[in-house]
């Protein structure tokens, strides 16, 4: 027979204003719920969507009912209990509309967040080929949401449920799908595993206004969101995108137009721009022009732009079409030409460069700037230019409170991405992130507390796991010991630290992963495995090791340090050479590398150059010879004894 559930008639709280635009450009059903997705199990659920005001929607799965009443501002929701865990099942729908969404499954549902390294793509990864051709997994679900930032809250996610194939994985998180992959296969359970990340976005675009409020870092960036969406247009999510359209007076008129007339431009070069248009010191924006001529016929194959390191920003157009831009300064420039543009003959080219400091504009030497053609053969750029200035930004003149093209503006991720799966049922969520908050590491620490509980609150389902990724390895290694931590030290610490003291948090160490000359790293398979560990000895309950030692205690000895941890399953290893690496100090506070021995289930560590050694630390740079693992494998988590 079938069970009248608990039904919710009214839109949840902090959603209430979503619904105040025309209900009928909204569905009847979100597309969060769709045919092949993964309810999940053991929980109540929540559908929802949007109709005539006062209508009754009634749903069933599995002989399980609940019935909505369609509120005053167009939105229903209902809630039920979902069948036991498997399937497939078919959802049914009706009202005003009647959907039926099939092949249901009910497992664990997992969100997965962050930045570039969680977005990064299984087919990119070591060994990828290979992973996407054997990733028919039918007990796995993806639901990849495309970027959408939004000044307020967002209704509609912007994404649909598709099965994991080779067809559908291979742009798909790899962190995630390797997760998903080990926790279906030891646990038997379907995997639904959600995909919100952006790269180079920092943690406060994931928060919500509410949470930023409280921050005054973050006071000017919420008052200009707010000014930027009233004025109403396009919702970059970035300030420089706004600011070009309020004063960049080249982008008004259309001087990237093949056809623009440019009669009247200054004579100048690539190399000197800023100077021959007299703005040799001065924040700017100019635009540059030229015609070169190709060869006919033209080279078969994918052409190139290369303009090398440029500041502050660059806008490149080819007869009169969009090829890319960057404010990325230390990235070369390396923008793919789409075969239609380019044609035998002349061809011209429009540059717009912002430059924020006295030597901006284009770092790279003259004979690195220049088109490759499909056969390799080159086009060097430098030479005779035309350009005009479309903006002297000398003061007072305003200036954006960033230059990122990309969604960096806090909240805006959350409002669009975010804030639309809730109150979505679900087992926890995935966070890789924290590569765009270096910068400002000692801020990282309340931020990471402050999202993970607005997240809770989001979506109502109290403190539901959430696993880290801490940093890997990256950037040069340092010969001495740091005494000022740089930045990506620092916020290796903060996630660590989020993770001892927010409740039902953990953290994958893969410090001895990563790439000294590449922020994207190719090796995923130890995060995604670690994450994994995590959530299966937490979430699932099953034994099995998932942090690596762990400092626990420091014991003072005659000239020595002992380190006690914790995590030392297996016993204290030694991968690779020699153990390191850790850096003692005395009362003085000077660093000196140490020598380090296991002993037992500790380290002791000593220096001839600190005889009385006060403080240790252990992996204490962005990229540091780590080497210390437990017997299960997994690496020993970067510390430092001190409060220095």
């Amino acid at each position: 027979m079938k069970r009248l559930l608990s039904v919710t008639l009214l839109a949840f709280v902090f959603c209430a204003s979503l619904f105040a635009a025309d209900t009928a450009a909204l569905p009847f059903v979100s597309p969060v719920f769709g045919e092949h997705m993964v309810l999940q199990r053991g929980k109540p659920n929540r559908v929802w969507g949007w109709s005539t005001p006062g209508a009754e929607v009634r749903v069933e799965i599995a002989g399980n009912t609940a019935k909505a009443v369609v509120a005053a501002d167009g939105h229903w929701q209902a809630e039920f209990t979902p069948p036991p865990a498997g399937g497939p099942y078919v959802l049914k729908i009706d009202g005003p509309q009647h959907v039926e969404l099939a092949d249901i499954l009910v497992g664990d549902v997992w969100l997965c967040s962050g930045q570039s390294n969680m977005e990064y793509g299984l087919a990119r990864i070591l060994d990828g080929e290979a992973a996407v051709k054997t990733a028919n997994h039918l007990s796995i679900r993806l639901f990849r949401l495309s970027t959408k930032p939004a000044y307020g809250a967002a209704a509609v996610p912007p994404g649909r449920w598709q099965l994991c194939t080779p067809e559908t994985i291979g742009s798909f998180s790899a962190v995630g799908f390797i997760f998903g992959r080990k926790v279906n296969a030891e646990t038997g359970v379907p995997i639904g595993l959600i995909q919100a990340a952006v790269g180079g976005t920092p943690a406060e675009t994931w928060m919500s206004p509410d949470a930023l409020r409280s921050m005054p870092d973050f006071t000017a960036a919420l008052t200009e969101i707010e000014r930027l969406k009233a004025l109403g247009g396009e919702q970059y999510g970035n300030y420089i995108n706004h600011w070009y359209d309020e004063f960049d007076r080249g982008q008004k008129e259309g001087w990237g137009n093949e056809k623009f007339d440019d009669s009247a431009w200054k004579p100048a070069t690539l190399k000197s721009g800023f100077v021959d248009l007299g703005l040799p010191e001065t924040v700017a924006v100019c635009w540059f022009r030229r015609e070169v001529t190709l060869p006919d016929p033209l080279p078969a194959g994918a052409a190139k732009i290369l303009l090398g390191v440029v500041e502050r920003m660059d806008t490149v157009f080819i007869n009169g079409r969009w090829i890319g831009a960057s404010a990325w300064v230390e990235n070369p420039r390396a923008y793919t030409i789409g075969a239609e543009v380019l044609h035998p003959g002349k061809n011209q080219v429009t540059i717009r460069v912002l430059k924020t400091k006295a030597d901006g504009g284009f770092m790279t030497p003259a004979a690195d700037l220049k088109l490759v053609l499909g056969d390799g053969s080159t086009v060097l750029l430098e030479g005779a230019w035309k350009g005009a200035v479309s903006v002297d930004a000398r003061a007072p003149h305003p200036l954006p409170l960033g230059y990122e093209n990309y969604p960096t503006m806090p909240t805006v991720l959350f409002q669009g991405m975010i804030r639309p799966l809730a109150p979505l049922a679900l087992t926890g969520a995935l966070w890789y992130q924290g590569e765009a908050n270096q910068f400002k590491p000692l801020q990282y620490r309340g931020l990471m507390a402050g999202l993970i509980a607005d997240w809770r609150a989001a979506f109502g389902q109290g403190d539901f796991p959430f696993y880290l990724v801490s940093l890997p390895a990256f950037m040069g290694r340092t010969a001495e010991p740091q005494a000022t931590p740089d930045g990506w030290t620092q916020v290796r610490e903060a996630q660590m630290q989020t993770a001892q003291t927010v409740p039902h948090t953990g953290i994958a160490i893969i410090v001895d992963t990563g790439e000294a000359g590449d922020i994207h790293p190719k090796d995923k398979l130890p995060v995604g495995e670690r994450l994994a560990r995590l959530a299966l000895k937490h979430t699932y309950g099953r034994d099995v090791v998932c942090i690596g030692p762990t400092f626990a205690a420091l014991d003072t000895m005659p000239g020595a340090l002992r380190i006690r941890y914790s995590g030392t399953e297996g016993g204290l290893v030694v991968k690779g050479e020699k153990l390191g690496e850790f850096a003692v100090a005395g009362a003085d506070r000077v660093w000196r590398w140490a020598e380090a021995r296991i002993d037992g289930e500790t380290v002791v560590v000593s220096s001839p150059q600190v005889p009385q050694p006060v403080a240790v630390r252990y992996a204490w740079q962005a990229n540091p010879l780590a080497t210390l693992y437990n017997g299960a494998g997994l690496p020993a988590a970067p510390f430092r004894s001190d409060d220095w």
